[in-house]
């Protein structure tokens, strides 16, 4: 079934290639950019194409009133960043790359997913998607020692209580709202070293998508459909 999607950060990486995949396969797709150079890609696939700042509560407000009464069927929170990739140490992260992780990372998805839930259901999905990060897992974070990226590890963790509490709030109006781990994907964010091509990660992830039901509300996943850890 031809479905709409919105997918935020959609300018390269993961996003990108979310949306030339459902391109490919028929589906409707808005991918949102923060400068208008990067939906250029977007545009020759055949995307409708929405400047927007994620962290900007005025801006997600213009989005709303303009795709008011349209439908939504998936919402793609994937907009994302990673300030502070080479800290090794809580002694090397700043306020700064702590503040600007738990800004995009953290409120965008939440300012978005409230803004929308009007169009979420008026479709027949009603679903939002966070991309969250194992890395935000507190279980796995016990388990492994891990030490460093303290701004994006708990940013990602933030994510997934918002999840969690958005999914508890939109399920009484027929939403279902999943965090989901994209896998270590070879993008500008995930490094030259990552396991998984972005088309191998997003064509795993877009099957993945396309299996929740409301079932999965709250649930924290990754990109093969099993359920992670908190």
């Amino acid at each position: 079934m031809v479905a709409a999607y919105l997918i935020t950060g959609a300018g390269r990486g993961i996003g990108l290639e979310m949306v030339r995949q459902l391109r490919a396969g028929g589906h409707e797709v808005i991918g949102t950019v923060r400068r208008a150079e990067a939906g250029l890609e977007l545009k020759r696939l055949g995307a409708r194409v929405e400047l927007l700042d994620t962290s900007d509560q005025a801006g997600v407000r213009a989005l709303a009133e303009k795709l008011d009464g349209l439908a939504i069927d998936v919402l793609i929170n994937n907009a994302g960043v990673y300030p502070d990739r080479r800290s090794k140490s809580m002694f090397e992260v700043t306020p700064e790359q702590i503040l600007e992780a738990c800004r995009v990372n953290v409120c965008g998805p939440m300012l978005v997913t409230r803004a929308l839930a009007g169009n979420l259901e008026r479709s027949h999905r009603k679903l939002a998607v966070q991309i969250s990060s194992h890395m935000g897992s507190i279980a796995r974070a016990e388990a492994e020692n891990a030490q460093g990226c303290l701004a994006y590890r708990s940013s990602k963790t933030a994510l997934n209580m918002v999840n969690m509490l958005m999914a508890h709030e939109l399920a009484a109006r027929g939403l279902t709202t999943v965090a989901l781990h994209p896998g270590w994907v070879r993008t500008e964010m995930g490094g030259p070293n990552a396991l998984l091509s972005v088309e191998q990660a997003v064509e795993k992830i877009l099957a993945t998508v396309a299996t929740f039901t409301n079932a999965h509300n709250g649930k924290f996943m990754d990109l093969d459909g099993r359920e992670l850890p908190w």
